[in-house]
């Protein structure tokens, strides 16, 4: 059925950001050409060097609101954003991820239809950097013990979840002392008090590449969600990502000290602190292989 603009849900997007100029143009392209008739857009950027803000200066007449200034981190800066929204439906947007066409329009009518729930998802994809599909996600029915198994079997994507403004009143903000699994805590927390509603309408795309902060910080990724599970309850799940990462070093540290050790590698030794980080202590890197080839 088609409806009237003024039948439609007001929907907030906030886009975090910094230097992310390589991707924020598409980010906020795949927003404004929803042509969503009700949409409040924000972009908060944690004071960007490249050329993010020029980005943003591009567009800025179609956006509520804008800042680019230091921030605290992702989670902060989501905060900030949801500071000035309005909207009947929220939701987030990171600056490496878009939106699928309909994706608002298709989430706007789950909301009308969904009467009671107070979150929504829909379909969510990955792709590497050439566009290749990596992963399709269809939602899984959400419960509080299917969040705890978000580790084997994440239930849904983050961009492609929506909550309405009430639930964000009784569960948000973001914890801002999260800096990987902020959307976890959350989706928990509306869990305890809403229903989540799903439809498979592909909603959005998340870009995986080199740069994107769970691809180079996986070890912490998996800490934060342990310490997010115990919190709400979930303390068997929490123990197991923790012993999977206890397993995974034990596996992995025999073979760096054995490469440490290697004849090669300390003839490269010279090259190496040319373009090490000045913190690196490589003298206490190498008396530690050293000790570790003793004790074995």
């Amino acid at each position: 059925m088609e409806r009237s603009p003024s039948m439609l849900p007001t929907i907030s997007i906030v886009t975090p950001s910094l230097n992310q100029g390589d991707y924020l143009e598409k980010t906020i392209l795949s927003v404004l050409n929803q042509n969503y008739p009700k949409l409040e857009y924000i972009i908060i950027d944690g004071g960007s060097t490249d050329q993010s803000v020029a980005i943003i200066k591009k567009y800025e007449k179609y956006l509520k609101y804008w800042v680019s200034e230091p921030d605290r981190g992702q989670s902060h800066a989501i905060n900030k954003g949801f500071e000035h929204v309005t909207g009947d439906l929220l939701a987030w947007l990171n600056s490496d991820d878009y939106y699928m066409d309909g994706a608002l329009q298709a989430v706007a009518e789950l909301f009308l239809e969904s009467k009671g729930a107070g979150a929504f998802v829909g379909a969510g994809q990955m792709v590497d950097s050439a566009g290749r599909i990596i992963c399709y996600k269809e939602p899984e029915e959400v419960t509080l013990e299917g969040l705890f198994r978000w580790p084997v079997q994440g239930l849904f994507m983050q961009p492609s979840c929506f909550f309405a403004r009430e639930v964000w009143k009784k569960c948000g903000p973001v914890d801002e002392t999260l800096h990987f699994t902020m959307d976890v805590d959350l989706w928990l927390k509306i869990a305890k008090e809403a229903r989540y509603a799903r439809c498979n309408h592909l909603l959005s795309t998340s870009l995986i590449h080199k740069d994107a902060k769970t691809t180079v910080s996986q070890n912490r990724t998996a800490v934060d969600l342990a310490f997010v599970l115990m919190r709400h309850g979930g303390e068997k799940e929490a123990r197991q990502i923790l012993d999977d990462m206890e397993r995974r070093l034990s596996y992995a540290e025999p073979n760096f000290y054995q490469i440490l050790r290697h004849p090669l590698f300390r003839l490269a030794q010279p090259v190496i602190r040319l373009f090490a980080k000045p913190a690196v202590k490589w003298s206490t890197i190498y008396k530690s292989a050293s000790n570790h080839g003793h004790q074995n």
